[in-house]
């Protein structure tokens, strides 16, 4: 490998070379290969290089780009290399030495120029390889949203998604090739919203409408779940979360997922969390995966099968949810498998099980919570309280 990068990402905007700065100029001037898609190997004037289209799918190219290695090459992405774009993809798979980029300004930034709206309060989301769901948690009356998406078929799809939540009134800006001569702005509400659109082409959102929104604190409502009656139910799934204690950038096992409740929260709480949700009814599994659908959650994994031998394969865990499937064999299979440090919670709720948690805890230490719940019910003319069955929770850090 030469002293000098062999590659140079360079992010290009609608306006074509008019936006590019003084480097990138430069690097384009230099380059043996640029590689892009036609469209925007199309608004590069003349030059010595051979050009490459990038081919679809994307991840056919990166081979193909990497076969340029030593000669000086030129990589052109959309805006910002780094943000919702191709460039971490490019670099993940390159030596830091081999690469830098020269970034444009991105979508984003350009949509907020055209709209006069803050972007350190605007929640950004790259939806051009994602789920229209993804932005299921996010419907709140007032919330303000860029979204990129994948061609101009998906504003439509955008628009019907969110009246068929009951966010149809939502203000909807289109923004077509900003920067570029083909740009143009189209406002209409998301429920009477029509036309079409090309790409390339992002949505600012101003969410509105009587849809139910997701709160921020754990312990969502049950009927934001499909559910058999196999659910951690609100007040018990709060007290479970707060147990478990998501940290950014961590995996929980949810043993005995049910309808996945568990596992969604936890990945609800941040972005960078991840869930493998361990279930071995079929049609429950099959209620999981679509309940993390419905919130575009693809980092939640639904294993089908038994703990402990479902655990055979899996990836790390940071912590552990214990809901359903508490044995012996399971508590003695996890003290070995799991790592120093992982957080294990577990639940239990008859005789047998809350003497299982007293004699691991005696062992092991922890916390212990007895849970007794009661809710106000009919009784005869009036009301009364309704306990519910209590259960006992264990806390511990292996």
């Amino acid at each position: 490998m030469s002293e000098a990068p062999w590659l140079t990402i360079i992010g290009l905007g609608e306006d074509g070379p008019e936006g590019l700065s003084p480097a990138s100029r430069a690097a384009l001037e230099r380059a043996q290969i640029v590689m892009g898609p036609p469209r925007h190997l199309g608004l590069l004037p003349d030059l010595a290089a051979k050009r490459v289209d990038w081919p679809v799918p994307f991840a056919d190219g990166l081979p193909l780009l990497e076969s340029f290695r030593g000669r000086p090459t030129v990589a052109l992405v959309s805006g910002d290399p780094f943000w919702f774009g191709a460039g971490s993809v490019i670099a993940t798979r390159l030596a830091p030495g081999e690469w830098h980029a020269l970034p444009a300004p991105s979508t984003f930034s350009r949509a907020a120029a055209r709209l006069g709206w803050p972007l350190e309060t605007t929640l950004c989301l790259g939806l051009h390889a994602a789920p229209l769901a993804r932005l299921r948690p996010h419907l709140a009356p007032g919330q303000r949203a860029i979204v990129l998406l994948r061609d101009g078929p998906a504003v439509g799809a955008l628009a019907g998604y969110l009246a068929a939540e009951g966010f149809g009134d939502s203000q909807l800006t289109v923004l077509e090739a900003l920067g570029g001569p083909r740009e143009r702005i189209t406002r209409d509400t998301a429920q009477t919203l029509g036309g079409s659109f090309a790409h390339p082409v992002a949505v600012a959102i101003e969410v509105a409408g009587n849809g139910p929104s997701l709160p921020r604190a754990s312990g969502i409502a049950d009927s934001f779940f499909d559910t058999d009656g196999q659910i951690t139910k609100r007040p018990i799934r709060a007290l479970a979360l707060s147990a478990l204690a998501p940290l950014p950038g961590q995996t929980l096992w949810d043993i005995g997922g049910g309808s996945g409740s568990i596992g969604i929260e936890w990945c609800l709480s941040h972005p960078s969390l991840s869930a493998i949700s361990i279930e071995p009814r079929p049609d429950r599994a099959a209620r999981i995966r679509a309940n993390a659908d419905r919130y575009g959650l693809d980092r939640l994994q639904v294993v089908e099968g038994a703990a402990p031998a479902a655990l055979a394969d899996l990836p790390p865990s940071d912590a552990v949810f214990i809901g359903g499937g508490l044995s012996g064999a399971l508590m003695q299979d996890l003290t070995t498998r799991l790592a120093p440090g992982t957080r294990l919670v577990a639940h239990a709720v008859t005789l047998e099980s809350e003497a299982l948690l007293t004699a691991w805890s005696a062992q092991l230490g922890g916390d212990l919570l007895r849970i007794d719940l009661a809710e106000a019910a009919p009784l005869g003319p009036k009301r009364g309280w309704s306990p519910a069955r209590p259960i006992v929770q264990w806390r511990v850090v292996l």
